[in-house]
């Protein structure tokens, strides 16, 4: 199977594996992705996102940075890049490097669907430098969207600071 039908298999294919993923059997996990990372080739955006993915969902954040650095760098597009943008600041934040989490959010802007979860990372890293407050106006303007009659409320205390 070769273009659009082998591209649309490996997706499938994908999409079933993080379906059975199960972080109690990491082995399971990265050699199913190993398969398909290869499958794809080693240096496919798609199939560094995704080999960076697993190894972030096992636990093993240090060895998914890299991977979703060179993901980007490759030119990952769509749903999955925003994906892998967050991901990554997610990652960089649990091992302890929240500046370069806020670093990676700054230069890569995601779409408006995944903004609210960029946002999340993004207070959380301000919670770990120690500006508290920054991130409460962080998590707050982007929860204000979402809370009906308490929109503008909320926003207007969150820009008050």
């Amino acid at each position: 199977m070769t273009g659009t039908a082998g591209a649309e298999r490996w997706e499938a294919d994908v999409a079933e594996l993080w379906q059975r993923a199960d972080r109690s059997r990491p082995a399971e996990v990265l050699d199913g992705m190993r398969v398909l990372w290869r499958r794809r080739g080693e240096q496919d955006a798609d199939a560094l996102a995704e080999w960076a993915g697993a190894h972030d969902f096992v636990g093993r954040e240090s060895d998914a940075i890299p991977l979703y650095r060179r993901s980007l760098e490759r030119g990952v597009a769509g749903r999955r890049r925003d994906e892998v943008v967050v991901q990554l600041a997610s990652s960089l934040r649990a091992v302890g490097d929240p500046d370069a989490a806020i670093v990676v959010l700054d230069d890569h802007e995601v779409t408006e669907a995944m903004r609210p979860a960029a946002q999340a990372f993004r207070a959380l890293a301000l919670r770990d430098l120690g500006r508290a407050e920054e991130a409460l106006t962080v998590a707050l303007t982007a929860l204000a969207p979402t809370l009906g009659q308490y929109r503008g409320a909320v926003a207007r205390y969150a820009a008050r600071r």
